[in-house]
């Protein structure tokens, strides 16, 4: 047997703990969907034990911070806990940007400039010290921190984003469902035909699928009477739940019948 070459162990090395599943279309079908929940299961949480946003926000950032810690613990992508942090990442991102409208009184339009503003602050953190955004990089706690930081910011932001044009604005939320599924489309075509920057298409792709799923959980949920479908929170939080975990449990069983598939990076190094 040949001898394993120390780049080829470096790049087993970077492949085994890579914590960022492949960005498959059951990858992008799972986040949209859980950035529905996110914005539906806060609402429900709120109203059903009518505890106020500032203790479901409290109680929902708690478990948060319980599946960041086991997630940040492990040395590779676990889909349950991955899926579980996205989900819950989620909802405490929608909370956020309730608690500033809602309590503090801040207008959307600033919410939304005080949100871009953060994220772009973790983007250039970020990259002045890891050189690099990729996804396909989070080898290391101090990438993950910095990527688990951008999410949650994609989420807050997405959230205001989606209040501000479906409800000031008044598109409807219809409209802004359409609206947000083409920007996405453009970013697609950018990718693909005129070859933007993979890193750029991604993270452009992963904000905007935020109002994207808040602007679809509003228009399912919401009453009719409100420009909604009238199916109500529960009901649209619990389908679109069954549906991530349906996939999480396809990423699973895939995941062990090809455990070198998952995480799979190009050869590069970790700088």
């Amino acid at each position: 047997m040949r001898p394993v070459g120390r780049r080829t162990r470096r790049k087993i090395l970077v492949q085994m703990l890579n914590k960022v599943p492949a960005l498959t279309v059951g990858f992008w079908i799972a986040k949209t969907f859980a950035t529905t929940v996110g914005e539906t299961a806060a609402d429900d949480l709120n109203a059903r034990f009518h505890l106020g946003l500032t203790v479901t926000s409290l109680i929902m950032g708690a478990l948060l911070v319980l599946a960041l810690a086991v997630q940040l613990t492990r040395r590779r992508y676990i889909p349950v806990i991955y899926w579980l942090a996205v989900v819950l990442i989620s909802v405490v991102g929608t909370l956020i940007s309730d608690n500033l409208v809602d309590n503090f009184g801040v207008p959307l339009a600033v919410s939304t400039g005080i949100f871009s503003l953060a994220l772009a602050v973790v983007f250039v953190w970020w990259f002045m010290s890891e050189r690099t955004l990729s996804v396909h990089t989070i080898v290391t706690s101090r990438r993950e921190l910095f990527y688990w930081g951008a999410i949650l910011f994609t989420f807050s932001l997405g959230t205001s984003a989606g209040d501000l044009v479906g409800e000031q604005f008044g598109l409807g939320y219809a409209t802004s469902l359409a609206l947000f599924a083409g920007l996405i489309a453009l970013v697609a075509a950018a990718y693909y035909v005129f070859k933007l920057n993979a890193v750029l298409a991604f993270w452009a792709a992963y904000i905007l699928t935020r109002p994207l799923g808040a602007s679809a959980g509003d228009l399912l949920s919401q009453p009719r009477s409100a420009g909604g479908l009238g199916l109500g929170t529960t009901w649209t939080s619990l389908s679109f739940l069954i549906v991530i975990a349906a996939i999480t449990i396809a990423m699973t069983l895939q995941q062990r019948r090809e455990p070198a598939a998952t995480g799979k990076l190009e050869p590069q190094p970790l700088a």
